[in-house]
């Protein structure tokens, strides 16, 4: 069996740190691995809509905003198919089908679902589309036969539904879908950056992001602003790093390489966590290091980001070429799928035959 990793974005905003630390770095890693035959990202716009239907030009707008962050970020197109959802029409006619696989109650105990809705405040408002949002992403998965997953352990729920219609459709008709399993973070710190205000999820919404595009003078504001431990009021007050958003950054991203540029008096993270759970060390020391090593980070995305930004038709040429190659694949898996469902009416000549010897005996 081929190794193929499918994964992608919702375009209604340009990319933050979280998606950086959380799926972004880990795909130009299994990218650049050679371990995999084909890997497919999804701008995933037809499911942007399912919450965004009245607000079109949001998702028009960050399909190129996702696609600059992707390429400044080091996805290549050479070795990566990268392609917009609603430019291949098989997947919204799988989704379709998938549709009578699954009932509206399951679809309404999915807790990714529910906590997206509750996120959202939909409460009786719900877009049936975006209740049936995960029946989406299994036709993505399932159409271009992705057995490796990358997600977050937000996500679980939502491979668990994708596993589920497969086994439900090949038990009905023929063993063709594929059973995805999900991959994911090595870093479990990475699986969801909290926001810079504390909460639980950097979020565009909550504007509590760090964007990767963000210009060096508005990443150190948004980093020295951040929340820390609240009954950390002085310096030589002993503070807590669990739960605190500056010392989560710095697990996601420190190294002991860090600490000899910025701050040699320390070895490594266990001694400045230490240090600072004793007292004597300031919430703006510990902020001007994890500037330092975000801006590091960040510096040659942003330069890659603004030498794609000079050639957006080109940009757009990958996206289409990108699209048509997907494309291509998806139409070869769904011909299979609509012929072991018995939709293939015009080339299965057994069926006609049938029926010509079924009508001419009348």
């Amino acid at each position: 069996m081929k190794n193929i990793i499918l994964t992608g974005d919702r375009p209604t905003g340009k990319l933050h740190l979280g998606h950086y630390v959380g799926s972004l770095k880990r795909r130009v890693e299994l990218q650049n691995s050679g371990k995999y035959d084909k890997i497919y990202i999804e701008i995933a716009d037809s499911q942007a809509i399912t919450d965004n239907a009245h607000n079109l030009d949001k998702v028009r707008e960050n399909v190129i905003e996702v696609a600059l962050d992707y390429l400044a970020c080091g996805i290549d197109p050479n070795k990566t198919t990268i392609f917009v959802q609603s430019q291949i029409p098989e997947l919204c006619e799988l989704t379709f089908y998938y549709l009578n696989l699954v009932t509206l109650s399951r679809l309404e105990r999915n807790p990714t679902i529910k906590e997206e809705i509750k996120l959202r405040n939909f409460e009786t408002s719900i877009p049936a589309g975006f209740l049936t949002y995960p029946i989406s992403q299994a036709a993505d998965i399932t159409l271009f036969d992705a057995n490796i997953i990358p997600v977050g352990d937000d996500q679980l729920p939502m491979i668990e539904q994708t596993r589920e219609i497969v086994r439900s459709f090949n038990n009905l008709y023929d063993n063709v879908l594929v059973e995805p399993k999900e991959l994911l973070p090595d870093n479990e710190v990475c699986s969801r950056l909290p926001g810079l205000d504390g909460k639980a999820k950097m979020s565009k919404s909550l504007n509590n992001c760090i964007y990767l595009s963000d210009e060096p003078e508005v990443i150190e504001k948004k980093i020295m602003s951040m929340f820390t431990d609240p009954n950390h009021l002085k310096v030589e007050d002993p503070g807590k790093v669990e739960g605190n958003p500056v010392f989560i950054y710095l697990d996601a991203f420190c190294t002991n390489e860090h600490f000899k540029k910025y701050l040699p008096e320390y070895n490594n993270l266990d001694e400045l966590k230490a240090h600072y759970q004793r007292g004597g060390l300031g919430d703006v020391k510990i902020k001007r290091f994890l500037n330092n090593i975000i801006q590091e980070e960040l510096k040659p995305i942003r330069e890659r980001r603004k030498e794609y930004e000079k050639n957006i038709k080109e940009v757009y040429k990958i996206l289409e070429e990108g699209s048509l190659k997907a494309r291509e694949a998806a139409s070869i898996k769904m011909k299979e799928v609509k012929n072991v469902m018995g939709l293939n009416y015009f080339e299965d000549t057994t069926l006609i035959e049938e029926q010509v010897k079924k009508y001419s005996n009348n």
